[in-house]
């Protein structure tokens, strides 16, 4: 996805919710580089802290030092491409309906062009895809959207499904590697959940401009 604006200065909170959508947008696009797995080996979660979005980036960590190039890329291939299609079927329309191309996002094409964003040229997949939907969301913080805007696009597409999907990633057969991409999917759509439920309306309303 494409969105020209200028970017704020954001709160820390709102900075590391970008990064991390970023991150699974990242992670679940295409197999990972070799520049964002030594990055992810040196995560050094607090280990005086025990909670699901702390397990999830130790998991990463692990994750990242106890697997190779080529076991990442045949992951990959198998979970998301497959012959014909991959064990996981990464789009909303698809744990929405059971098909792909369908009513959901029709209306996630229009919303998407409400808010400035065009699809680019490179990418085939439909915008439904998880990927996408992370960059949009890392997007909308990133260049100081509203909470209250961030908030209705995670409840409309995001907040329904995303759950079950991370799920099934990590409950997958050809999971090894991506087990730790699903907790922490999960991990942190249950954080937003949280989040959101916390702000006041005159928080949600103002938040960022």
């Amino acid at each position: 996805m494409n969105m020209i604006t200028s970017a704020p200065a954001l709160q820390e909170t709102d900075a590391l919710r970008a990064d991390i959508y970023a991150l699974l947008a990242t992670l679940l696009r295409q197999a990972p580089s070799e520049e964002l797995i030594a990055w992810m080996k040196d995560l050094v979660p607090d280990q005086d802290i025990d909670t699901p979005m702390a397990r999830a980036w130790s998991a990463l960590a692990l994750s990242a030092k106890h697997s190779n190039a080529q076991q990442r890329d045949d992951e990959y291939h198998q979970l998301f491409i497959g012959v014909g299609r991959g064990e996981l079927m990464p789009f909303a329309c698809w744990y929405l309906t059971g098909s792909l191309m369908e009513k959901p996002l029709a209306i996630l094409r229009d919303e998407l062009s409400l808010l400035g964003f065009e699809r680019q040229t490179d990418i085939k997949e439909p915008e439904d895809h998880i990927a996408a939907l992370c960059e949009v969301m890392s997007m909308l913080i990133s260049s100081g959207r509203s909470y209250e805007i961030q908030h209705q696009f995670w409840q409309r597409h995001i907040q329904s499904w995303t759950t079950k999907f991370f799920t099934d990633l990590q409950n997958a057969e050809h999971a090894v590697f991506y087990t730790a991409t699903g907790l922490l999917g999960q991990a942190f759509m249950q954080q937003e959940d949280n989040w959101f439920l916390q702000l006041s309306p005159a928080a949600r309303e103002g938040g960022q401009q």
